[in-house]
């Protein structure tokens, strides 16, 4: 079965504003997330992509851009399935003010039972994105063989929660797993079970440094914006 090369969309305006976007409109790559998406095309250089899958959102659009303009000809399709969480009344809200939400709390320690007001569950959301991820790669073996390698650009939540169904891991635990701005993630299918093959990989350890405020215990909902 094909291998299926996860990429986060770029850092975005709504990453370095502190705020969920979720599906709101506008939502556009900051200016490192532009530099981030113009290397994107290096990163990759030398996989023989078979085609490009994309959320319909703009982040996620201006991330691949860079990417398709250097491999003219590569078939790009937009997945609704892989936009990000429909996070409803919460989306385009601060993310300092939703942590006194009760359900913020559900949302960290038992994400598989949270739901967002005005939008869709987690689990909803893990599984629309795992079953489009199931057939793109029946679809990607039937044209291209088994051992075909393809892209889809996505969201940070998408992406954590694919892992985690690829790893047999509960949701509940997903929220163990950091995926960065622009961060590639690889998942080998096979007939009997995926192989996680890289995990966040964005080749840059700045957001190792330690940091004057260190980072609190709650995973940033959506994502977060990566190294400072």
């Amino acid at each position: 079965m094909p291998t299926l090369i996860l990429v986060r969309h770029g850092r975005s305006t709504a990453n370095t504003a502190g705020l969920l976007a979720g599906w709101t409109p506008g939502v556009t790559l900051d200016e490192r997330g532009t530099t981030q998406a113009a290397a994107l095309p290096g990163r990759l250089d030398g996989l023989p992509l078979a085609e490009v899958v994309t959320s319909p959102l703009e982040r996620c659009q201006e991330t691949v851009r860079p990417l398709l303009d250097s491999r003219p000809g590569l078939p790009v399709h937009t997945d609704e399935r892989i936009g990000e969480c429909h996070y409803g009344d919460w989306s385009g809200r601060k993310l300092a003010e939703l942590k006194d939400e009760p359900l913020m709390e559900v949302v960290q320690a038992h994400p598989s039972t949270a739901a967002f007001p005005g939008g869709e569950s987690m689990r909803a959301m893990q599984t629309r994105a795992a079953e489009a991820v199931r057939e793109w790669n029946a679809r990607v073996e039937r044209d291209h063989g088994p051992d075909a390698v393809y892209l889809m650009c996505s969201h940070g939540d998408i992406i954590k929660s694919l892992v985690a169904d690829a790893l047999g891991l509960h949701l509940d635990l997903f929220q163990r797993i950091s995926v960065e701005p622009c961060s590639v993630t690889v998942i080998r299918y096979t007939r009997l079970r995926p192989f996680l093959v890289r995990l966040g990989d964005t080749g840059d350890f700045t957001s190792l440094v330690p940091r004057a405020e260190p980072p609190g215990s709650d995973a940033t909902v959506g994502g977060g914006a990566g190294a400072p």
